[in-house]
């Protein structure tokens, strides 16, 4: 294990979390934006339907393949009758602050700082059907002294971790050797197998205290190639220093 030249991280319960989840909230939120109402749809109704769809398209995401907020959304609302006063991006940006504002990662933001006091470069690789605009605004408003180089949302590339492609995209945008970097996210398959597949070493962020409705269940489970498990943004620095 050698110092690496730059680290890239997962977003969700990896550098920030979603406490509070709630997308009726959001879709509550969105009602004194709508200007047609066809079908008389309550917030209620719609956060349902929109659940069920989401459960429709689960298949692909399984299989790697990611739908952009905006489709999803153009989809649901143009199929309801609804239309608002607002645009898309207004949309997407009041539903997900109103589902969840966000919150940082325990001493995430010590970590950042860290790394960025010690010229270790740093980047983003997120699965999520967001925008990439959104996700680049909500981790700038949560984390303003990062110096990621990219964020990339599966959302703007098709393609979903495992897909060892948007490792190696990640890799081209920073002109490093895959051996150059590490990789920190808190899912076995997605992050840890996933990244190191494409060659780059993998660091298992395991938090266990934060709220996470997405938590795949890994009890027991260990990844299936070398890696750094840590607990705290606390031991990443750790093992910075000794290296």
């Amino acid at each position: 294990m050698k110092k690496p030249k730059m680290i890239i991280f997962d977003y969700g319960h990896t550098l920030l979390s979603e406490p509070g989840f709630d997308f009726l909230r959001g879709q509550k939120a969105l009602f004194p934006y709508v200007t047609k109402n066809e079908s008389g749809k309550t917030p209620e109704e719609i956060s349902k339907f929109a659940g069920g769809l989401f459960e429709k398209i689960g298949a692909a995401r399984k299989v790697g393949l990611e739908l952009h907020e905006k489709q999803f959304q153009s989809f649901l609302y143009e199929y309801l009758g609804i239309e608002f006063s607002i645009s898309l991006p207004e949309v997407e940006e009041i539903l997900w602050d109103n589902t969840s504002p966000g919150a940082v990662m325990p001493n995430a933001g010590i970590m950042i700082d860290y790394i960025n006091e010690n010229n270790i470069r740093s980047g983003v690789i997120s699965n999520i059907g967001w925008s990439g605009a959104a996700l680049t605004k909500r981790i700038n408003r949560l984390l303003p002294h990062n110096k990621f180089e990219f964020i990339i949302a599966s959302s703007e590339y098709m393609f979903r971790k495992p897909n060892v492609l948007l490792f190696e995209l990640a890799l081209k945008k920073a002109k490093l050797d895959a051996g150059d970097v590490w990789y920190c996210g808190d899912k076995i398959k997605y992050d840890v197998e996933g990244s190191s597949a494409a060659g780059i070493f993998p660091v298992w962020y395991e938090d266990l205290t934060a709220e996470n409705p997405w938590r795949e269940d890994d009890t027991g489970s260990v990844p299936k190639c070398e890696h750094l498990h840590i607990h705290d943004w606390l031991d990443l620095i750790e093992v910075l220093e000794r290296l």
